[in-house]
């Protein structure tokens, strides 16, 4: 599969995809004779893999240090394993607090809500 097909597969951009590729943030991808990139299942599934992370927020950096802790050659020592499962945990922290205060936010919305519409207000 070319990049094209990969970027529409994974649901991020052909430039994002060469970035990810440029950060060292993909393993080596073969290439065919025109030195095209060939995405492979295992390389598509890790642009997911990328793809939901930053959906989830996560940032660029702490994207970077997860991906070069799975994609080295030290990959599945348990050190390399902890230290992914750090970043997800401490990402996971955040979500949490980041819920947490869109529930406030949201509560006081539903308040000042409450109060308009029992003034009357036109919908």
């Amino acid at each position: 599969m070319q990049i094209a097909e990969a970027a529409a597969e994974s649901g991020l951009s052909i430039d994002t995809i060469r970035f990810y590729e440029r950060s060292g943030m993909l393993p080596p991808l073969a290439r065919d004779a025109r030195g095209w990139r060939q995405f492979s299942g295992d390389a598509l599934d890790w642009l997911r893999v990328l793809g939901n992370l930053r959906k989830t927020g996560m940032p660029l950096e702490d994207v970077r240090r997860f991906a070069a802790s799975a994609n080295g050659p030290l990959a599945e020592t348990q050190a390399a394993m902890a230290e992914r499962l750090a970043i997800l945990r401490a990402h996971a922290a955040r979500l949490e607090a980041k819920r947490a205060e869109i529930e406030t936010c949201s509560a006081y919305l539903d308040h000042k809500i409450a109060i308009y519409s029992g003034m009357g207000v036109p919908q």
